[in-house]
């Protein structure tokens, strides 16, 4: 249904749809204007800059067409259409799921044959990429199955979307023991769970795993929710979420001669609506939270003790054991992956690799609106 206009006593723009009313400023019109005089029609990219024009901008005039609203201002024009202006007020949803134990089902899994099929199967018709990339975007975590067992098979998948973050660790790490590693990844050691370098800025977004071998008894790898976790604190005990939003803790790397990484980030991050953007948990590269005035340190420990039992209770955790030729992502700044302990009766090699989630979130709209009906 058309939503209805009018320009109120205060020169805004008053719209009123299924949503309710919105009122817009004449430099937020201009600003998100639709037509060819603000908007490259080949890229989308905005033609004028809002710096140039009054702030005191005003509405002179306004036209409805079947298609939309033309807008004069004093200084400049702009058009937005009726669907655009429907739209606005719509309740913001969260774009994840949130996945507990015994939901290993529910996660995206696909072949490696189909996920490397990629464009051509969804052009064709083929739903199995898109479907995985659209559960992944959700969950944060997929599973690819049944691929080569041939070192650097991991890069073929990062490219079926993006481009490998390469890091001090090169373009890739080996997971296998070593006589003096630097890293407890390299070790038989368990893991409990955490994000992957929280000691950079930026983080890597991505993470893959890819099996090359796998005879040893144990080390299952399991993957948490952050995000779940960090709902069931702030359902339990909001003050303790509210606080691992407002303070920044200091995480640092320096396991490699000429390597000595810094950053600081909270444990828990929100926006301005409250909505979840990230998790950061990371025992073994934490650093120490020095006393300042205003900060209470007891609290802070309350509450980072209360979301680390949570992150490490079994009922968020989704373990599976890791067969050659499987590899598994998980989206870095929400999913923590962890490994049970492992004994030396076999041979354990993994690979692993960093990327960026907005390459992975790129292929997915471009295939979604590939398949979406024309107008």
């Amino acid at each position: 249904m058309r939503p209805s206009v009018a320009i109120d006593a205060n020169g805004h723009l008053q719209v009123t749809n299924q949503f309710g009313q919105v009122n817009l400023p004449a430099l937020w019109l201009l600003d998100n204007g639709q037509g060819p005089e603000t908007k490259d029609q080949g890229n989308g990219q905005r033609l004028i800059d809002m710096a140039t024009y009054a702030g005191d901008l005003s509405i002179q005039d306004m036209v409805t067409s079947d298609a939309g609203v033309q807008f004069t201002f004093d200084q400049g024009s702009s058009w937005l259409s009726w669907d655009f202006l429907g739209g606005l007020g719509a309740e913001s949803k969260p774009p994840y799921v949130l996945f507990h134990r015994g939901d290993l089902d529910k996660l995206p899994s696909i072949s490696f044959t189909d996920f490397m099929a990629g464009d051509e199967a969804s052009a064709t018709g083929g739903t199995a990429f898109l479907n995985w990339l659209q559960g992944f975007a959700a969950y944060g975590f997929g599973r690819i199955q049944g691929g080569p067992t041939e070192s650097g098979a991991l890069f073929k998948i990062i490219e079926q979307f993006g481009y490998v973050r390469e890091t001090n660790y090169g373009r890739h790490f080996e997971v296998r023991t070593e006589p003096n590693p630097t890293n407890l990844a390299y070790t038989g050691l368990g893991l409990p769970p955490h994000t992957d370098n929280p000691y950079r800025d930026p983080v890597p977004t991505l993470q893959l795993l890819y099996c090359l071998e796998n005879s040893a008894t144990g080390g299952e790898s399991q993957v948490v929710d952050g995000f779940a976790a960090a709902q069931a604190l702030r359902a339990a005990h909001p003050s303790a979420f509210d606080l691992l939003t407002q303070i920044s803790v200091p995480f640092a790397y320096s396991g490699q001669s000429g390597v000595h990484l810094q950053a600081q980030r909270p444990l828990i991050e929100v926006d301005e609506r409250g909505q979840l953007v990230a998790v950061c948990y990371n025992t073994r590269s934490m650093q120490p939270l020095l006393p300042r005035e205003g900060l209470d340190l007891a609290a802070f420990y309350a509450a980072y003790h209360q979301f680390g039992q949570l992150l490490n209770d079994k009922a968020f955790e989704v373990e599976f054991a890791l067969e050659a030729g499987e590899a598994f992502l998980v989206n870095n700044r929400r999913v923590l992956h962890a490994r049970a302990g492992f004994k030396a009766d076999g041979h354990r090699w993994l690979q692993g690799t960093y990327a960026d989630l907005d390459g992975l979130l790129s292929k997915c709209r471009e295939l979604e609106a590939k398949r979406a009906p024309s107008a």
